[in-house]
């Protein structure tokens, strides 16, 4: 009952409203809704942060925020890319590479659960890095729907290049420390 009552903490509400947020995003861009879908995905982006912050702050760190907080954040950016990939305003190479990426890390994530101890998968600096860029491409994309300026689309086609590059480095990097790990972990067994 403990583990339940976490649900209605407010951090994880506030994760829950984010969950709920993707369905509206998808239809919002399917629609040509860019202006809505753009302030859902800043709403979230926006709560992304303060959910953590409020979870710090009123001591309310629980083992299904920890959880459900990146799987809500990878869900809504999948749902955005793939859906923004549909309607031809991302490049679909680009869809492709960060889906790939997130399937692959969680299939391995999911190996190793199975196979072996280890049971945390802390995100490292470049696969923060490349959320960063995803967010940011996402929202620029949407923008420049909203209001095509010059100087937005030259920094959503930036944006589409970090997000390239910063996927490939974080899944690389993902690569050798998973090596690392399961290495370190056949030598301690």
């Amino acid at each position: 009952m403990t583990s339940f009552k976490q649900v209605f903490y407010a951090p994880n509400q506030i994760t829950l409203l984010r969950l709920i947020f993707i369905p509206f995003v998808i239809v919002a861009i399917l629609y040509g809704r860019y202006r809505v879908a753009f302030a859902l995905v800043l709403i979230a982006g926006v709560s992304d942060g303060i959910d953590g912050l409020l979870a710090r702050w009123l001591n309310q760190q629980t083992t299904i925020g920890t959880y459900l907080d990146p799987i809500t954040d990878k869900l809504l950016l999948s749902s955005a890319f793939l859906t923004l990939g549909l309607v031809q305003q991302i490049p679909l190479w680009l869809v492709i590479l960060v889906l790939s990426r997130d399937v692959i890390i969680l299939v391995t994530a999911l190996v190793m659960i199975l196979t072996t101890s280890i049971r945390s998968f802390s995100p490292s600096l470049y696969s923060k890095a490349n959320t960063v860029a995803q967010v940011a491409t996402v929202l620029l994309t949407l923008l420049v729907l909203v209001q095509s300026y010059d100087v937005l689309r030259w920094l959503q086609q930036a944006g589409i290049y970090a997000t390239a590059a910063l996927t490939v480095v974080s899944g690389l990097h993902y690569v050798f420390i998973t090596a690392e790990r399961l290495r370190h972990f056949e030598r301690a067994s």
